[in-house]
């Protein structure tokens, strides 16, 4: 009995050992998404001129390392091609709610 049941499972194993086929990211492909978005993140800091602290608190979920590594990754970048930063032309979103006025509170003309 347990043979027979070995043997049916075994094709839908199979069948379930190409995960990537279905969607279903790997803990290794997760990681590297991870350490990519990281190194992205701390390099478009750094293009923008904020500090690494600042970057660290605006991404809290985003690996620190990552962020450091594509952030040093852009200074260097920078220097060795003598680019100068590019500021950023949107508010950042959590200091626009700290600067809006707060509700029941007429706004100032």
């Amino acid at each position: 009995m347990r043979a027979l049941i070995a043997l049916l499972l075994l094709p839908g194993l199979l069948v379930l050992a190409g995960c990537d086929q279905l969607g279903i990211e790997s803990a290794q492909a997760v990681a590297e998404r991870r350490e990519a978005e990281g190194r992205a993140l701390g390099a478009a800091c750094r293009h923008a001129g904020r500090a690494i602290e600042d970057c660290f608190t605006l991404n809290p979920k985003a690996d620190k390392a990552a962020i450091f590594a594509g952030w040093r990754e852009m200074n260097d970048y920078m220097t060795e091609n003598k680019l100068s930063e590019v500021p950023p032309q949107l508010p950042n979103p959590r200091q626009a709610r700290l600067l809006a006025p707060a509700e029941g509170t007429p706004a100032e003309h």
